[in-house]
């Protein structure tokens, strides 16, 4: 066992050191201030055509008109992101990761037939069950854990362990998940910055700290304790290829239709969260 941990941490270490290098070396130095003055100049083209025009017809134009004009283009910064430098890198890190990594092991992994990997991926959703009820009952949340527990037992029983989704038959036993970050949120604590972690994603500080500790309410989590972390690991990165291989495409879909897939990203990452949080 000790053995094969030790393989499974020099894997790990190596696909860092393969990784990384590339991916710092083609950060430019302001993507997203560029791809911002870029839009910014498409759209001032535009208002001042839309500007000349007025002004052929009317003989003149309010200069009031040019401030309505600049308030509508100004963009809004949904999440601070004072850590850009460093948060652009990591995204650069996870895409190619991602590309490098996890889609062809993925592709491969997909011979495996749909209904099992769909069985798989509702096993881990309903061993997660302690996080999500925790939460509820954390922001008070009494009726919406009585759902929580109503569909773990159903899915655990009828469900085979949860390999079906017996509960999602029933609309008010498949309540949107909580967890310790919309706790916080609920709470009263704003997102603080934005942070794109290696490995794991985008996150802000508060859904950041709230997942450290949901990680130890987890009880995949807890396989690990007698020192067996490779085993924890190992089913995490497990389920992470299972994942991916229901939703490939996913994510190239969204990088093509983004001007700045880094900033697209940020902003469906803070709106997602929002919508979490007000259900």
């Amino acid at each position: 066992m000790r053995h094969l941990a030790y393989s499974c941490g020099f894997i790990f270490l190596a696909v860092i050191l393969f990784c990384a290098p590339g991916a710092w070396a083609d950060v430019p130095e302001h993507p997203m201030i560029a791809a911002q003055k870029q839009l910014w100049a498409q759209k001032s083209q535009a208002a001042a055509a839309q500007a000349r025009e007025a002004d052929a017809e009317d003989g003149e134009q309010d200069e009031d008109d040019y401030e309505d004009e600049d308030d509508e283009f100004e963009e809004v910064e949904l999440i601070p992101d004072p850590l850009y430098e460093f948060n652009y890198g990591m995204w650069v890190f996870n895409d190619r990761l991602y590309f490098w990594v996890l889609k062809p092991v993925a592709r491969v992994y997909k011979v495996v037939p749909e209904e099992i990997r769909l069985a798989i991926k509702n096993m881990f959703y309903n061993i997660r069950f302690p996080v999500r009820f925790v939460g509820c009952l954390l922001q008070g949340k009494g009726q919406k854990a009585k759902y929580e527990f109503g569909s773990f037992f159903l899915n655990t029983t009828v469900g085979f362990l949860g390999m079906a989704n017996v509960a999602s038959h029933y609309d008010f036993l498949d309540p949107s998940p909580e967890d310790m970050g919309q706790t916080f949120a609920v709470w009263g604590f704003d997102n603080g910055a934005y942070i794109m972690v290696p490995f794991f994603g985008p996150y802000s500080f508060r859904d950041g700290f709230g997942k450290l500790i949901d990680t130890f309410i987890d009880p995949i989590w807890w396989l690990g304790r007698n020192q067996e972390l490779w085993m924890t690991l190992g089913l995490r990165a497990y389920e992470a290829v299972n994942d991916t291989s229901l939703r490939i495409g996913d994510y190239e879909a969204l990088k093509e239709a983004a001007l700045d897939p880094y900033v697209a990203i940020r902003d469906a990452y803070v709106q997602n969260r929002n919508k979490l949080i007000a259900e």
